[in-house]
């Protein structure tokens, strides 16, 4: 009979490293994001700064544009912006609960037997 290897989840501090570096990583992606949207609402739609911040920060966190989209390319931005902004969001979330989730379905991790 072989003798089971245990699967041990990492350390605390590997772990927390692991937290961290993934929240860094998650800020600058969403600067980029953010800054993405606020430059393409200036230049596309023709919205001063702080408009082109608002609707950039609606649209990211999901809740939807503030200002009416008067010109076709910029109708055109504000689409492929929100498409982009759904999947940075939910890349975003995996990123950050990633290292979370691995550990907690470590603490339910069972062994098989070999038969």
């Amino acid at each position: 009979m072989e003798e089971k290897q245990k699967i041990s989840a990492v350390t605390r501090e590997v772990f927390y490293r692991k937290v961290v570096k993934n929240i860094a990583l998650a800020t600058v992606l969403f600067v980029f994001a953010l800054s993405l949207g606020v430059l393409g609402y200036h230049h596309f739609c023709r919205l001063p700064w702080i408009d082109s911040l608002l609707n950039a920060s609606m649209i990211l966190a999901g809740m939807g544009p503030v200002d009416a989209i008067q010109n076709n390319a910029g109708k055109l931005f504000a689409s492929f912006y929100a498409i982009f902004s759904g999947v940075a969001f939910l890349s975003l979330m995996a990123l950050i609960l990633g290292p979370m989730v691995h550990r907690f379905l470590h603490k339910f991790h069972m062994d098989e037997e070999n038969d």
